[in-house]
């Protein structure tokens, strides 16, 4: 299979050379360098200013109403921006079952973002994140029966003229997607769940409980007795970074490919809900799969938790779980939640089993069939990270764009 080639970026934008692999979920295939950050191609005054004003419409503030269709420049460089953090995730797990350090970061923490190629983005790994599963796994499975692994990392912007071009200090959480067993066997516990940290103002008047997917929550709320969960994790770094620069313009930026997306969103609820300050959250997903159903979606919408869910109309992973989804505009019209067009006997089946999900967040939907590089739309190249960077580099106006109801 010959390697599609992406279009030119843009001048600002960072770039990601073009590989499909065989990997289905985000597993990380050896490269050479990945991207690289550069300040000084940014043209002018003009445009290094332009993201200081206007960083809030790109990460939601307006709902991104006018910058999808067509794709703002400037949106365009934040997503591609984005991903390469989520990348360097990727580029920082030790996949080699045979290694010793199999499941954790490949490099320490001081230096992953230059050993992972975002070489000069001004940001510094404050944290290490682990993703645990509560699935037992055999003693002779050994390696590959790891219980823990990395899954990525918080880094924190210190550079001055970035936080200066950006308009803020920026704090991102990066989430790789499935790598290990236990993570691929979480992913197939597709039913829902009650949340377990719903803030009591959010679910007041609800008819429906607010759920989320069985594995993403356990891969997000588990731990063991030497190793914290990702949820107490990534709260304590949160909260100590969020108490060390409460004096100045932060935000926090969430971005994931895969199940990485899954645990971004879960991670972006139980963050607004728990850390009571008025910041600017918001989540850059890549391919993710359905998470909750649509009183999860609700009580995101009301604590104005912004998400822009990246999708290839192609990739089938954005489509599981749940067989079936109810109407976007059911609870906007205070109907309970249905799915369309079938017997009201397998309806109540669906709903019974806990697999009515919802779809979360505004959508920029792209295509592999639209994009003239890619060679082939198999499922692994279809959700691979590399294509959807490849198809949001090259968005044209005729790529439908779809989102909630409000």
């Amino acid at each position: 299979m010959t390697n599609p080639t992406p279009e030119p970026l843009l001048q600002g934008q960072c770039t990601i050379p073009m590989q499909t692999t065989n990997r289905a979920s985000g597993t990380r295939a050896p490269i050479k360098r990945l991207v690289k950050h550069s300040r000084e191609g940014h043209p002018n005054k003009r445009s290094l200013s332009r993201l200081s004003k206007r960083w809030r419409e790109y990460h939601g503030s307006g709902d991104w109403e006018g910058l999808l269709n067509p794709l703002d420049e400037g949106l365009r460089s934040e997503i591609m921006r984005y991903g390469s953090f989520v990348e360097a995730a990727y580029q920082g797990f030790d996949s080699n079952t045979s290694s010793p350090s199999y499941a954790e970061c490949r490099y320490s923490r001081n230096s992953i973002l230059e050993q992972a190629g975002v070489d000069g983005s001004g940001y510094r790994v404050t944290k290490n994140l682990h993703a645990t599963s509560s699935i037992p796994m055999p003693h002779w499975m050994g390696n590959i029966g790891v219980q823990s692994s990395w899954i990525g990392y918080v880094a924190v912007c210190e550079d001055k003229n970035e936080i200066s071009r950006l308009g803020r200090r920026d704090i991102v959480i990066s989430l790789r997607g499935t790598s290990t067993c236990s993570e691929w066997l979480e992913n197939l516990r597709g039913t829902l769940t009650s949340c377990p940290f719903n803030d009591v103002n959010d679910v007041k008047g609800q008819e429906e409980d607010s759920m989320v997917e069985s594995g993403v929550l356990s891969l997000y709320t588990s731990s063991t007795t030497v190793r914290s969960s990702l949820q107490q994790t990534l709260k304590d770094e949160i909260l100590r970074l969020v108490h060390k620069y409460n004096d100045e313009p932060l935000s926090i930026t969430i971005t994931g490919h895969s199940l990485g997306a899954s645990l971004a969103i879960l991670a972006a609820y139980d963050i607004k809900t728990t850390i009571k300050h008025a910041l600017h959250l918001s989540v850059i997903s890549f391919g993710g799969p359905r998470v909750g159903n649509r009183s999860f979606r609700h009580n995101l919408e009301l604590q104005g938790t912004k998400i822009l869910r990246i999708v290839n109309s192609d990739d089938l992973i954005t489509k599981l779980p749940g067989l079936l989804v109810e109407d976007h505009d059911d609870m906007a019209q205070g109907k309970k939640a249905r799915v369309a067009h079938l017997p009201r006997w397998i309806q109540k089946h669906v709903k019974d089993n806990q697999w009515v999900y919802a779809n979360i967040g505004h959508e920029l939907r792209l295509s592999s069939r639209a994009s003239l590089k890619l060679n082939s739309i198999d499922v692994a190249t279809c959700h691979d990270l590399k294509t959807y960077l490849h198809l949001v580099n090259g968005f044209e106006l005729n790529l439908s764009i779809q989102a909630p109801i409000q």
